[in-house]
């Protein structure tokens, strides 16, 4: 007779308990930046940054698009807002996404959007490009948010070439306040993310959205019903479902998905198939419209 698992409260206290102390994990850098991955600028940025973090750092690249400070910030909320319990190494997001949008001048020295340094309730230093919505997912979550006093020019490649110290002094526990301006305040100055968008798009085609559980255009929906959803002019019945493998196969899904830690995004899926394909390839930030479909 089979005997059920263990839990994963007791495998983590077996894993734990095998660990000498104070050497569980390893302290990580967190690059988001709109490089494609195996871009020149992603090698360039990482060997930057060897040069001075501490040798027992590690780093990690995600990728997003072009000047997409949406899906930015979907990224950076996600990985910056993870579950994480006391003597966890440390986590830096470091984060670059610079449309140069805050200004539609001509450029001055190719300065773009500032950088700021930031610590989220969780101890997750922030060091990122304060670009429209890449900081929206966290801006409740800061407990302190200060300009950081570095050349917002002089470079085309600032993550390159002005920025990576920054991140090595925070990462080598120095005291940042002689380089930080006053303190911002995130919930004022930060815009909201804005819901019925799409944020992030994984390698499955599955589209997630900026639509939070609870919300107004989500809160009376009931696992069963048919929706209308309508991206870039394509428009495709979806069921809502409990879980994304709920519904058969080749059917679309509109389900609550794994990102968004406290309050989970809603998600597009097609079990078997691919529902960034099926709407016809829409870009991350296209407009989501959804509509209850009537029976019969």
């Amino acid at each position: 007779m089979n005997t059920p698992p263990a839990s994963n409260s007791d495998l983590l206290a077996a894993v734990s308990s095998k660990l000498p102390a104070g050497q569980r994990g390893v302290p990580l850098v967190q690059l988001v930046m709109d490089y494609a991955p195996g871009d020149l600028a992603v090698g360039e940025v990482t060997q930057a940054l060897a040069k001075w973090l501490p040798s027992n750092w590690h780093m990690n690249f995600t990728s997003v698009h072009s000047f997409k400070t949406t899906e930015t910030g979907f990224v950076v909320g996600q990985l910056a807002l993870s579950p994480r319990a006391e003597g966890d190494p440390p986590l830096i997001i470091y984060a670059n996404c610079a449309p140069r949008k805050d200004s539609l001048h001509g450029r001055s020295n190719n300065e773009g959007e500032g950088l700021v340094y930031g610590v989220l309730e969780n101890g997750v230093q922030v060091v990122a490009v304060n670009s429209k919505y890449s900081l929206s997912v966290i801006k409740d979550h800061l407990v302190s948010l200060r300009p950081v006093l570095v050349d917002r020019g002089g470079s085309q490649f600032r993550s390159r070439d002005n920025f990576p110290l920054i991140v090595a002094a925070a990462a080598q526990g120095i005291d940042l306040t002689p380089w930080l301006g006053d303190a911002i305040d995130a919930k004022r100055e930060i815009p909201s993310f804005k819901e019925g968008f799409i944020g992030y798009i994984d390698s499955f085609g599955n589209i997630k959205t900026t639509f939070r559980a609870g919300s107004a255009e989500t809160k009376d929906l009931q696992p069963g019903q048919k929706v209308a959803v309508t991206i870039n002019g394509t428009r495709m019945v979806a069921k809502v479902a409990t879980g994304s493998f709920s519904v058969e196969e080749g059917a679309l899904a509109f389900s609550l998905g794994s990102s968004g830690w406290g309050n989970r995004f809603w998600e597009i899926f097609q079990r078997g198939g691919s529902a960034m394909q099926s709407f016809q390839n829409p870009y991350v930030g296209a407009e989501i419209k959804i509509r209850g479909e009537r029976e019969g």
